[in-house]
């Protein structure tokens, strides 16, 4: 893996296509407050579906702070992931991981015994202005939400 981002690094800055086909970028969203964005392996796999339910399931008590999701899954697959769960967020096509390897979730995983490179579940707190406010690597699908939520309150 990458280094590791820590609270009080500058966010690596990104601009990246959502399911909808619109281009989003970090540093805009920063400059109007926190955002909080996360990193998940595949869209539409179990763990994924129940991170990104969680989140969505707690949009209304995180107030102005736009959820962002990114994989590796190219935008059609973000958009059937988004309309068959209602999502409501916007979920980033990182297709050649560059993204992912800046913020340092892009490394080895295993799976039922085998080896393979991928994206290392994660999740940060981005501070108005860009900067890492939280870093939770390796976080669960279930403590996402709740950890926002704490983060935020």
């Amino acid at each position: 893996m990458a280094d590791l981002l820590t609270v009080g690094d500058k966010a690596p800055d990104f601009t990246l296509v959502d399911q909808h086909g619109e281009k989003v970028q970090l540093s805009k969203l920063a400059k109007k407050g926190r955002v909080f964005v996360y990193f998940y392996p595949k869209a539409d796999t179990p763990g994924c579906t129940a991170q990104a339910c969680g989140l969505r399931d707690v949009l209304g008590d995180v107030g102005d702070t736009p959820v962002i999701g990114i994989s590796p899954d190219p935008p059609a697959k973000q958009a059937r992931f988004d309309e068959k769960y209602g999502l409501g967020f916007p979920l980033l096509s990182d297709e050649d991981h560059a993204v992912a390897e800046a913020w340092g979730v892009w490394g080895e995983r295993s799976l039922y015994g085998r080896k393979f490179m991928g994206v290392v579940r994660s999740a940060f707190l981005v501070d108005k202005g860009g900067t890492l406010a939280q870093v939770w690597y390796r976080i669960s699908p279930k403590d996402t939400p709740t950890r926002l939520l704490a983060a935020l309150g």
